[in-house]
């Protein structure tokens, strides 16, 4: 078992680096911190997709740095909840999984969480799955842990309280999420959870569950989201999300197309880069210095995390070619075709360039697409694909097509 660290300057990091706010307290939360207890936080992750993304990522980096003051970490699949549908700040009721589309999407979560997680050593993070106990939860038992909350609780929800004014439907198990979320602080006897500040509410039933039922202070600590300095997040819902499973080139890439106003914010919560160095770069965009190669520091730091250095100084290497000097990547991705000539739509579904016909007519719409360097302007456009094209989506994605 790990030494548990309890140097004050390492706690102060950890409970204000990309912290929005502490629960109960901060001091409550630097005393328990500080008394050389080895404590259990854990954090929870929804297999609502097939990969974690890179705000995932913010509060993995706060597991990881409590994980290297000698602390228990638990990485919880939420596989339970994720049928259910979290729905904090949704203004409709999500669409429910099943079991296996659970099951599919958690696939490769603890591989990617061991970015910055690490499951092995003397001090492992454990990944846990909720259904274990949830799936064997009775009637009454859901009842016992209900009677801890009431309604109003559930009504202030902001998410709530917007449906009710556009006359919109609330559900009941969209009620009961709380609860399941709750009883995982209780099922785990956690001193601690950490997640986003939108899942605020979520966090505090677990408190309020654990203070009911074992008299016990839970600590929860929120991180800011990932959002540029006029508040804009950046996620799914905005289209420009990160995803862990990217490829090097392309993860680079899409770090790089983030606005100017999100590279602070990105160093402090999803990288190690010390804060006094993250300061010096804000003072400098400030002055005037162009934010380029910050960003392109913040690309290669959050690559390299996930990848490695290799990967990354290479990816570093391909951006630079294929954007900076507008060159053709060295390895470029080849399909074979038998006709002659294809619509672009129908050619770009196949090679995968697009998800769907639809997806296929807004990139050309939007000039997102190119042969030999040409935009096509034109949805109709026949290709002619006897001597071979090249084709290319957005700045990073080319397919060699020929016979």
């Amino acid at each position: 078992m790990s030494k548990i660290i309890t140097d004050k300057e390492k706690i102060n990091e950890v409970l204000t680096r990309g912290v929005e706010n502490v629960y109960p307290n901060v001091a409550t939360a630097f005393k328990y911190l500080s008394s050389g207890k080895r404590l259990r936080f854990y954090c929870g992750f929804d297999p609502t997709a097939p990969s974690l993304h890179i705000g995932n990522a913010i509060q993995l980096n706060k597991l990881a740095q409590l994980q290297e003051l000698g602390h228990e970490i638990i990485f919880l699949v939420g596989d339970f909840t994720g049928m259910i549908g979290d729905p904090t700040d949704k203004a409709a009721t999500r669409k429910r999984l099943t079991r296996e589309e659970v099951a599919a999407n958690a696939k490769n979560y603890q591989k990617q969480a061991s970015a910055y997680l690490d499951f092995d050593g003397e001090n492992p993070a454990k990944a846990m799955h909720n259904s274990k106990w949830l799936d064997s939860m009775t009637f009454k038992d859901l009842v016992e842990v209900a009677s801890n909350f009431t309604v109003g609780q559930m009504m202030v929800r902001d998410m709530f309280q917007e449906r009710i004014k556009e006359d919109k439907p609330i559900y009941l198990h969209e009620f009961l999420y709380p609860l399941a979320q709750a009883i995982d602080s209780y099922a785990m006897d956690v001193d601690g959870e950490v997640g986003g500040n939108d899942q605020t509410f979520n966090m505090l039933c677990g408190r309020d569950l654990l203070k009911a039922t074992k008299n016990k202070d839970k600590i929860v600590i929120t991180t800011k989201l990932l959002a540029d300095d006029a508040g804009k997040k950046m996620g799914k819902t905005e289209g420009n999300v990160v995803n862990l499973d990217e490829e090097p080139e392309n993860m680079y890439g899409q770090v790089m197309s983030w606005p100017d106003g999100v590279i602070i914010n990105g160093f402090e919560l999803a990288t190690n880069v010390p804060i006094e160095e993250i300061n010096e770069m804000s003072k400098a965009m400030v002055a005037g210095v162009n934010p380029r190669d910050f960003k392109m520091r913040l690309a290669n730091a959050i690559v390299e995390i996930i990848h490695g250095p290799k990967p990354s100084e290479a990816a570093e290497e391909n951006f630079v070619r294929t954007i900076q000097k507008k060159e053709v990547p060295q390895e470029v991705k080849s399909y074979k075709t038998n006709v002659k000539s294809q619509n672009i739509v129908d050619l770009l579904v196949e090679t995968k360039l697009a998800a769907s016909k639809g997806e296929a007519r807004r990139l050309i719409e939007q000039g997102g697409i190119k042969i030999d360097g040409e935009v096509v302007k034109d949805i109709k456009e026949e290709v002619d694909l006897s001597k071979g094209v090249m084709l290319q989506r957005g700045k990073l994605n080319y397919i060699k097509v020929s016979n």
